[in-house]
């Protein structure tokens, strides 16, 4: 069994890149997990915080998931050609302390989802060198950029294109199958 933990970078309730996270677990194959971490309990980096309270306990939760997972999937949304601040302070929540041995050598993949025509293609960039500082190993065998994603959910969050739907499930098994799991 081969658990990969995702992360979207969206805390909107609709949102797309958590849509298609949802999405991505539901078409996982056999003998894959896919666990959908929340990073909505995250505060904002504080080393004021961290001095007089520690490591917060919604970071903790996620840091001893992503021990727990043989990868790390994060969607991300694309927020002026960068990426999303909330997902970066998590990440930076998570490398505190011991949390940085955790990401060293673990399998990283990047997609994302926009209304827009270009995907997350800046923001995937822009997450390289973070990955890196991190001691991660990305998967760059797959690229997944959904673009004009508005029109390919539901009004529930479904993901209903097909040819994405197909797409996102051989991503997900391209990356299961690069550390180990079964394509």
């Amino acid at each position: 069994m081969t658990t990969i933990l995702g992360l979207s970078g969206s805390l909107r309730r609709a949102s797309l890149n958590t849509a298609l996270l949802r999405a991505g677990a539901q078409l996982a194959p056999p003998g894959v997990t896919l666990r959908i971490g929340d990073i909505r309990g995250v505060p904002v980096y504080d080393g004021d915080l961290e001095a007089e309270s520690g490591i917060p306990a919604a970071v903790t939760a996620l840091t001893d998931a992503l021990a727990a997972a043989d990868g790390l999937l994060l969607v991300t949304p694309e927020y002026n050609n960068g990426v999303p601040g909330v997902l970066k302070n998590t990440l930076d929540w998570m490398s505190r302390g011991p949390g940085l041995e955790r990401f060293r050598g673990k399998p990283v993949a990047v997609i994302g989802a926009s209304p827009g025509a270009f995907g997350t293609a800046h923001a995937q960039s822009h997450w390289l060198p973070v990955l890196r500082s991190l001691a991660m190993r990305p998967w760059f065998e797959g690229r997944l950029m959904v673009s004009r994603a508005g029109g390919l959910f539901d009004a529930q969050g479904r993901l209903t294109d097909e040819a994405t739907r197909a797409r996102l499930a051989d991503f997900i098994a391209g990356f299961a199958a690069s550390i180990g799991g079964r394509p």
